[in-house]
């Protein structure tokens, strides 16, 4: 598929930094000594774009919401004072024009704002002629194509410095993250829009500090460009989102544990055995094919039989001694039961696709 989108990687040594690139700073900018206390710790570590909730979109009235213009002369002392670049979320095109005022270098779009494409657009109608970098955080629900079309939508407005946030996406049910992080979403993200860099935002995907390095680790491994990470001089008094808050002690220990992976393989004998294990990847991948046709040759003879016999295509009985049967080979197989339950989900359904063109033909 081809995208309406013309991006230039950003040059990280000059807007960004080299990867990892660390984004940082609190949730909320909710006082000029808690900013500037903050900022200056994370200069310290070399943290180098510091990050402040100016306008806080909450789910329920009542919650703090973030001071507004108030906070912007704070950000633009930590850049003139400590030289950090500073970012903010936007979601209205006022909120753009009152940051301009004060010199404010990089723009986020949130998710509940990535989410509606009317905002995206009013957006990016008014960053018009901007050269600000500008983040796109996905949005709320696991919509890929969404998430792609605001950048569609920025990059029409010849906003060419993009760059996206990976922060989880809503879940209902019982999860151990906030949000989760469906990796296979920012995956396929990359594999699309490969130029795009991707900044994980584990405070969002986690809500709670304990999960924040393996969130990060992950992110690393899969050789994202960065974190999204808030920090607070004191989280225990914050006034939003206190749980999933570090100091800057707490983010530097964690930084300093996490495990740079190499992204290119120099050693010929290294390169050589991954061949190998390709090839022989390669060759299952052949043979899982030639399976899967075959058990929808079969399935197509099953929905002709079942024509024939006025028989309804879905059987309860037969999907629940499919399902029982290939969970408990997945615990004998040391198999993730959720991803044996995915694959004959997706099978299953490609089966009553395929019979039910059969019936209605």
């Amino acid at each position: 598929m081809e995208y309406e989108i013309e991006l230039e990687e950003l040059d990280c040594t000059k807007e960004l930094g080299e990867k990892p690139v660390i984004v940082a700073g609190p949730c909320s900018a909710e006082s000029e000594k808690q900013v500037m206390e903050t900022a200056g710790k994370l200069k310290e570590m070399g943290i180098s774009i510091y990050r402040a909730g100016v306008w806080k979109p909450r789910t329920r009235p009542g919650s703090f919401e973030g001071m507004g213009p108030k906070a912007l002369p704070w950000l633009r002392k930590v850049k003139r004072e400590l030289g950090l670049k500073i970012a903010i979320e936007v979601a209205q095109p006022a909120h753009i024009f009152e940051a301009l005022k004060y010199d404010i270098d990089i723009f986020w779009i949130g998710a509940r704002t990535t989410v509606n494409p009317f905002f995206v657009q009013d957006l990016a109608d008014a960053m018009k002629g901007l050269d600000n970098p500008v983040f796109v955080k996905n949005p709320v629900n696991p919509d890929l194509n969404l998430w792609i079309g605001a950048f569609e939508r920025l990059s029409r407005a010849g906003i060419k410095k993009l760059a996206a946030i990976h922060r989880g996406f809503s879940y209902f049910g019982l999860t151990r993250f906030r949000n989760v992080p469906q990796w296979e979403i920012p995956i396929e993200l990359h594999r699309r829009l490969p130029k795009l860099p991707i900044l994980t935002d584990p405070s969002h995907i986690c809500g709670r500090r304990d999960l924040l390095k393996e969130v990060s680790q992950e992110a690393m491994d899969l050789n994202f460009t960065g974190l999204f990470i808030e920090s607070h001089i004191n989280p225990d008094v914050a006034l939003s989102d206190k749980d999933q808050q570090l100091t800057p002690d707490g983010l530097k220990k964690m930084l300093d544990e996490l495990v740079i992976r190499k992204e290119e393989i120099l050693d010929k004998d290294l390169l050589s055995k991954l061949q190998r294990y390709r090839k022989q990847i390669d060759m299952l991948d052949d043979e899982l094919m030639d399976v899967l046709e075959k058990r929808m040759q079969i399935a197509e003879k099953i929905g002709a039989y079942k024509k024939e016999n006025d028989i309804t295509i879905f059987q309860t009985t037969r999907w629940n001694e499919i399902v029982g049967k290939r969970l408990i080979q997945a615990v004998e197989k040391r198999l993730s039961e959720e991803f044996v339950d995915k694959v004959f989900r997706a099978i299953h359904q490609e089966s009553i696709k395929k019979q039910n063109k059969i019936m209605n033909e």
